[in-house]
């Protein structure tokens, strides 16, 4: 069964053995050890991954009999702190090669490879209440905008956007990921909020996204690893084959990523 954990009980999980040997295809089932228990995976991965690793969770699950992935979902730049910080993890999916690099610069990682480009969407509700048509509408002073924390990836992707449309933004909340930003407009807690596209796809029409030309040059590369110290060094880079196979990027594709 698939199973999926928070960052804020990530740093204090039990670790992980790998308890089977496993070939290199991720479509190669992995036999159970001498031990008869199940196989684990861990994988921490950025929030606005949740959908489609999920998906990828439940196939690899299905391709690897007895096999248990573990999701931990959420901000890339706290799950890094994390892994550097000694939480058990076998795969690191961040959002931005910044905070891929903090686990790589620490010699927990290395090789990542981009698998999928996320851009920015300007997420309002529904009926659109503030009636916000660019970027520029978000400077308005009775507009109320949430935004990501600089330091996470959604957050620093926010910050080029409106610096390259000279825009200054004051937000009423900095949210640690794109779904806690994209949660305030989902609850009418705001009336605007930039996240990734594929956040509001996966919202399914529950808010707006709208274009502006200025996310083309805030796009941020996804990149992917097995982690050097992987519990389960087998099965983490299979996992990371799936994840940079056609079907993974089937999966991503229909999400709204773009894939290199």
């Amino acid at each position: 069964m698939l199973t999926r954990l928070f960052p804020a009980v990530a740093a204090v999980l039990v670790a992980v053995s790998c308890l089977t040997a496993c070939g290199s295809s991720p479509g190669t089932a992995a036999p159970a050890s001498g031990s008869g228990g199940p196989a684990s995976l861990t994988v921490f991965a950025a929030a606005s991954l949740t959908e489609t690793f999920t998906e990828l969770g439940r196939r690899f699950e299905s391709a690897h009999s007895g096999t248990e992935v573990t999701f931990s979902f959420g901000s890339s730049a706290t799950l890094a702190q994390q892994i550097t910080q000694g939480a058990p993890a076998d795969v690191f999916a961040a959002a931005s090669p910044a905070t891929m690099k903090t686990v790589t610069d620490a010699g927990l990682a290395s090789a990542p490879a981009v698998f999928a480009r996320n851009t920015l969407q300007i997420a309002v509700p529904e009926d659109n209440p503030a009636k916000i048509e660019s970027l520029g509408d978000l400077a308005g002073p009775q507009v109320k905008v949430a935004l990501c924390a600089e330091q996470v990836p959604c957050g620093a992707a926010a910050v080029k956007a409106l610096d390259a449309a000279g825009v200054e933004v004051t937000p009423v909340t900095l949210e640690q990921d794109a779904k806690a930003t994209l949660t305030k407009v989902r609850l009418g807690e705001v009336d605007a909020a930039l996240v990734y596209r594929t956040d509001v796809i996966a919202s399914g029409g529950k808010v707006r996204g709208i274009d502006f030309p200025e996310a083309n040059q805030a796009v941020n590369d996804y990149p992917i690893a097995a982690l050097t110290e992987a519990p389960a060094a087998d099965l983490a880079r299979q996992f990371v084959d799936l994840v940079l196979s056609r079907e993974g990027r089937d999966v991503l594709t229909t999400a709204g990523f773009q894939v290199p």
